[in-house]
């Protein structure tokens, strides 16, 4: 049975030492390619949300070719802990 797919996104986060928002749309392209909200505006908002629930931290920032932001972030060891913790492979 496939995850919800905010749960994959936070599970990508404990296999990579960081991503943005374009990294998880494209890791998770082809099993989530269909749902809805993997774009990038609710992929930002899935991101900001575990990062205020203090499961991911910001790591760092740059401008992409098309002046977009693009924020990239990392599970810390605790917040790697706890998403492995409730969300199993």
């Amino acid at each position: 049975m496939k995850k919800p797919l905010n749960y994959a996104i936070l599970k990508h986060f404990t296999k990579v030492d960081e991503a943005c928002a374009e990294d998880v749309i494209k890791a998770l392209k082809g099993e989530y390619g269909n749902y809805k909200a993997l774009n990038r505006e609710d992929v930002i908002s899935a991101l900001m949300t575990a990062e205020a629930n203090g499961l991911l931290e910001e790591t760092r920032f740059e401008m992409d070719k098309s002046n977009n932001l693009r924020i990239y972030y990392h599970a810390h060891e605790e917040g790697a802990a706890i998403i492995n913790k409730y969300i199993k492979d």
